[in-house]
């Protein structure tokens, strides 16, 4: 009898997740001057061809910041389109010395896929494996949903990747501007980092942050 009730369980339960996936309509380019849900923004009215193209992954400006780094973004408040879908792309250009700092993704995994240059990635699991491979134009690599990863310029020439996320928004925190970019007490991130003050001084001014 037990087991019957837990067989007649486990089919509502795939019936559930069957019914709450279903797909009732085509897209649902979002209206971005409507509020953010959980589950997305809702639908524009009205839609044409251009909704679907996003036409901005030209070569960013990487001179006028410290990490020589440029990221553009095509996710959902930038390409409506990917509203619903669990995906998006971003362009990331890494001029010599350009970095990407330690950060994660916790709603999304990532595909790196270069296309100039050459750039390491890494990414540092649960268990704190670290997972290190320099890549060169032609390669991707994967990187799990909300590990912490990070990536540099290993070139001497300015290098390109292309990324590819499994989420509309996948959003981003930083380690460092989660550290020095807003206004916790400088005596605290020197405790709890064990960096000297001229240290955590230098990494605020970097990242904008006071205190």
């Amino acid at each position: 009898m037990i087991s019957k009730i837990i067989f007649i369980l486990f089919l509502l339960t795939l019936l559930s997740h069957s019914i709450t996936n279903a797909s009732v309509v085509d897209f649902c380019v979002a209206d971005l001057s409507s509020a953010e849900t959980p589950s997305g923004f809702p639908c524009k009215s009205s839609v044409t061809i251009n909704d679907f193209i996003f036409s901005n992954f030209n070569s960013g400006n990487t001179s006028n910041n410290p990490l020589r780094s440029a990221f553009t973004s095509a996710s959902v408040h930038q390409f409506p389109a990917v509203n619903g879908l669990g995906i998006s792309a971003s362009r990331l250009d890494l001029d010599v010395g350009g970095i990407v700092p330690i950060h994660s993704h916790r709603g999304a995994s990532e595909i790196v896929m270069m296309v100039q240059g050459r750039i390491t990635v890494g990414f540092i699991s649960s268990d704190n494996s670290v997972f290190v491979k320099t890549l060169s134009k032609g390669e991707i690599m994967v990187i799990p949903q909300g590990l912490l990863h990070f990536q540099f310029n290993a070139g001497r020439n300015k290098a390109t990747s292309f990324l590819a996320f499994s989420s509309s928004n996948p959003g981003a925190q930083l380690v460092d501007l989660a550290l020095f970019g807003n206004n916790l007490s400088s005596a605290i991130v020197e405790k709890t980092t064990l960096l000297d003050p001229a240290q955590v001084k230098k990494l605020k001014a970097i990242f904008g942050g006071s205190g």
